[in-house]
C-alpha cells in the first residue's frame, strides 16, 4: 500500500511518494521463512526497503553461524539447496546481475554469491 504521490497513511513513511525515495519500512518475509522452514520460526527478522522499481526486491540476510566458516563453505551450502531440496524455488547466481535481470525469473529467490560476506570466518 505504498502510495505514489505523497498522501496520508498511517505510517509516515508509507505516505511519501514512491517512485521519489527509497523508504525504509516493515516486512513479513523473514517470518513468513518460518511457516515454511519451520526449524527456522522465531529466528529470523527483517525490514525492508521501497525502492522505485516496477518489480523484483532484495533481501540483505544477515545471521551468526555456531561455528567459524568460510565465503566459499557458505556459497557451497546455498548452492547445494538451490540444486536439491530447493530447486525450482531458490536459484543460485555467481553472475553480476541487477534487479531488471530478474524480473520474469520464475524462482522465489535467488542467491547472488558474489556477495556473500563473511566475517572473522
Amino acid at each position: 500500500d505504498q502510495k505514489i504521490l505523497d498522501q496520508i497513511h498511517s505510517d509516515p513513511r508509507r505516505s511519501r511518494a514512491a517512485a521519489m525515495s527509497m523508504i525504509p519500512t516493515t516486512t513479513g518475509a523473514a517470518r513468513a521463512v518460518g511457516e515454511v522452514l519451520p526449524e527456522l520460526k522465531g529466528k529470523l527478522d527483517g525490514s525492508a526497503i521501497r525502492v522505485p522499481t516496477p518489480n523484483v526486491s532484495v533481501v540483505d540476510l544477515t545471521f551468526q553461524p555456531k561455528r567459524d566458516t568460510t565465503k566459499d563453505e557458505v556459497n557451497a551450502l546455498l548452492k547445494a539447496a538451490a540444486e536439491g531440496p530447493l530447486k525450482g524455488v531458490l536459484a543460485y547466481s555467481d553472475e553480476p546481475l541487477v534487479s531488471i535481470d530478474y524480473n520474469h525469473d520464475s524462482h522465489s529467490s535467488t542467491i547472488d554469491s558474489l556477495e556473500t560476506s563473511v566475517i572473522d570466518g
